[in-house]
């Protein structure tokens, strides 16, 4: 279970961690997006989640804070990007343009990367919620410390180090 606000890095460990273990790997991009940036229902965001949480081994990426504790349960290591919300503005905008007039690998089919009117509301709620999902990731680690091994990364050194400390322990591929 990989989460942290937007622009985090969430997809790109994912992607790379599914590479090292052969894991499959499920964004919650994927589930919140329709085409053309149009977002489905709760009800079925969460039994599209539900559906992915019930298989045996995934890779589950993203935030959608009612999945949180079902995903928790279900997971065996948690990682937490943590990283400081001036970088993940800058890395919002970043690919933003890395993508313009194109698809993200992580967004559902049809949501293209350039300027909407969802842009501005999409920087003020990083802005306006980055501690307020700080207080719900603790208080979900909290609930589900025993047999859960969290890796709280603050810094892009961190991230790195994970990876490097990843590799030299030799993560396997399932």
């Amino acid at each position: 279970m990989i989460v942290g606000g937007p622009g985090s890095g969430k997809s790109t460990l994912a992607r790379w961690l599914g590479g090292q273990t052969g894991l499959p790997v499920h964004h919650m991009d994927h589930i919140h997006w329709l085409g053309n940036w149009v977002e489905r229902s709760k009800s079925e965001k969460l039994a599209m989640a539900a559906t992915i949480e019930a298989q045996e081994r995934w890779i589950f990426e993203g935030s959608l804070t009612a999945t949180y504790d079902n995903r928790a349960a279900r997971a065996d290591t948690l990682i937490w990007l943590d990283l400081p919300v001036g970088l993940r503005l800058w890395r919002v905008t970043k690919r933003r343009f890395r993508y313009w007039g194109r698809v993200r690998p992580d967004m559902s089919p049809g949501c293209i990367e350039g300027l909407n009117a969802e842009v501005l509301p999409f920087y003020a709620f990083i802005w306006r919620t980055r501690h307020s999902k700080r207080t719900r990731l603790f208080t979900l680690l909290a609930r589900h410390s025993d047999g859960l091994t969290v890796h709280h990364l603050r810094s892009r050194a961190e991230v790195a180090a994970f990876r490097r400390d990843a590799c030299a322990q030799g993560v396997e591929r399932q």
